[in-house]
């Protein structure tokens, strides 16, 4: 089957023009050949299907469609509609641009009966439609349905009631479905429905969308790109918050600044821009193994107005001694590092003679954590609570690890060590904390 959605826009575009008009709209009706990856699930064989991506990923016109086949195919079919309220529900997901009057064809248009102050819609086939508000989840105490949409749910304010009630009342007919498309957010009722046996899960980033306004997406993109609100609104992910977090996600979002030199994130400055840094320091944690740890390898420099900046996050994973030792000496040399910090817990001397044979040119401090990570990591926490300290850009891997350290000792972040977050804190120390606090918690070997 030709799929559409292949074809580059603007060929496509030239090519419907040419041709006649009721070939464009039988074309605009084959929705099969417009869905691209993501907006038809992979079987039939689920209860719910979560569809969660980005803005403009096509959620919507999905669930539209995905309804419009299940009224079609099942004449006498009840189902649910329901979103954080009413308004939204008929706005979005009634008369929407990719709401369910608009994916019928002209043909079934002309028999729909859609009556707001009822909100029910009935279709050409017969099957019909209710409109429930997820702020009163008592109205969906009761009324039975065969399948059911779910807008935004992670926006729903009385989301475990609406929710439960929905899933007791949907139980009519052979196989029960409900469809849920929405933005991620870190709520419980999000994370319960990606926990459901038998789940059937898609979506995607906003890109992902071959018809999606490249315009918005880049223009978007260079506002947000690679923030915890970029993240969650523009590539789908749910971004977690860990309990009594070290660096909440607020306080990370607070901390990310765009430096005055105007470099972009994550590169070296020129000579002129150097001038802004007292010290640049790279902090190094190796990793105990090459089994999947990364080694930990950021940069930070002191600016002139008494600031610590993180300029970089250079860390790798499953490398050798030499390949990582080597990026070491590579990022010592690009952004004109004065020193290297690096833990020795790992490798003992031998992280220092590997760093020399990799010609860093540089010197190198070992210091041992003596105490756990979370010790260490709390006064650097309050460097950034104190606007002290600031992200100088975006570095989605090395947020994931701060936010994965609560206070009290833990660590929930994606990955088995925050050998990242600690080259961090390492170079922070050395910049900031070293002198003031005589490094406590830290021996030289």
């Amino acid at each position: 089957m030709l799929r559409l959605d292949a074809i580059e826009p603007e060929l496509l575009r030239a090519a419907l023009q040419a041709i006649p008009e009721e070939e464009r709209r039988r074309l605009n009706d084959d929705w099969p050949s417009w869905a691209h990856q993501g907006q038809r699930p992979a079987g039939e064989d689920w209860h719910v299907w979560l569809i969660q991506a980005g803005r403009s990923f096509g959620k919507t016109r999905a669930g539209a469609e995905w309804v419009s086949e299940k009224a079609r195919a099942v004449p006498g079919a009840r189902i649910a509609l329901v979103a954080a309220t009413a308004a939204e529900a008929r706005r979005v997901m009634i008369e929407g641009k990719s709401g369910l009057l608009a994916v019928a064809t002209e043909e079934e248009r002309a028999a729909m009966r859609w009556a707001p102050s009822l909100g029910r819609l009935d279709f050409a086939s017969g099957a019909q439609a209710q409109v429930f508000s997820a702020a009163d989840g008592e109205g969906l105490r009761g009324p039975e349905h065969h399948y059911a949409w779910c807008d935004e749910l992670a926006k729903w304010k009385r989301a475990e009631a609406s929710w439960n009630n929905l899933m007791l009342g949907l139980r009519l007919g052979p196989r029960p479905q409900a469809v849920v498309t929405t933005t991620p957010r870190s709520v419980p009722v999000l994370k319960r429905v990606m926990a459901m046996r038998g789940l059937e899960r898609s979506g995607g980033p906003s890109r992902a969308n071959p018809h999606a306004g490249l315009r918005f997406l880049e223009a978007m993109e260079a506002e947000i790109g690679g923030t915890r609100l970029g993240r969650q609104e523009l590539e789908g992910e749910l971004v977690e918050e860990v309990e009594r977090a070290l660096w909440p996600r607020d306080l990370i979002e607070r901390a990310r600044v765009a430096l005055r030199y105007g470099s972009s994130p994550g590169s070296a400055p020129t000579q002129d821009e150097r001038d802004f840094f007292r010290r640049i320091v790279i902090g190094v944690d190796p990793p105990a193994s090459t089994e999947g740890d990364a080694c930990g390898i950021v940069v930070c420099g002191l600016g002139r107005d008494d600031v610590a900046y993180v300029l970089a996050d250079c860390s790798v994973a499953g490398a050798m001694p030499e390949v990582w030792a080597r990026r070491v000496a590579a990022a010592a040399a690009e952004w004109g590092a004065d020193r290297i910090v690096a833990e020795a817990n790992n490798g003992g001397r031998m992280v220092e003679s590997v760093l020399l044979a990799a010609d860093a040119g540089l010197p190198v401090r070992l210091v041992h954590a003596s105490e756990g990570k979370t010790a260490r990591a709390e006064p650097v926490a309050t460097l950034f609570e104190r606007k002290r300290a600031k992200l100088a850009g975006r570095f989605p891997a090395l947020e994931d690890e701060l936010a994965g350290l609560s206070i009290g000792g833990g660590y929930e972040g994606p990955t088995r060590s925050p050998d990242r977050a600690d080259a961090m804190i390492w170079a922070l120390w050395e910049l900031m904390l070293r002198k003031k606090a005589a490094m406590p918690r830290i021996t030289r070997l």
